[in-house]
């Protein structure tokens, strides 16, 4: 497995990120998805790394620039066949260490409130995220659970 800045050229990552905000358009009310898509992710405030094993994008994380300081987390997953394998721990692992080595000193997110996303909301909490109120332009939704974390 390798973890690697993307510069979102590729077809397959461009596969694998559309089928992500699908798959998010299909559990998430349209008013509460706050996926970015591939214009969004290409902006010069947002990093994208995807972790590759072989030839093959099995996922990949963002963190989009708040202010000089506070930076979010975007577009966390990871595929189907390679879910609780650990990759997702790796990959938020290598993140939380390039925004700190990026000077951010606090790393926040936006997840879902619903069932599906127990087990992000769990991972996040193994690293030290804590619930917290709507950040930068969000507002309070029942769909939506805010994270935070102070690097």
């Amino acid at each position: 497995m390798k973890i690697m800045v993307d510069d979102l050229s590729g077809a397959e990552i461009a596969r694998f990120l559309n089928e992500h905000v699908q798959q998010m358009r299909s559990i998430t009310p349209l008013e509460s998805k706050h996926a970015l898509d591939l214009d969004e992710l290409r902006k010069p405030e947002v990093t994208f790394w995807s972790i590759v094993d072989g030839d093959t994008v099995v996922g990949c994380g963002a963190i989009k620039k708040l202010d000089v300081g506070h930076a979010e987390l975007k577009s966390m997953r990871t595929t189907a066949t390679h879910k609780r394998s650990g990759i997702a721990s790796q990959l938020l692992e290598h993140i939380i260490t390039e925004a700190k080595a990026m000077g951010f000193t606090r790393l926040s997110l936006e997840t879902g409130a619903a069932e599906f996303f127990l087990p992000a909301r769990k991972l996040y909490g193994k690293f030290g995220f804590v619930q917290c109120e709507p950040f930068a332009d969000y507002r309070p939704d029942p769909n939506s659970t805010f994270m935070t974390k102070t690097l």
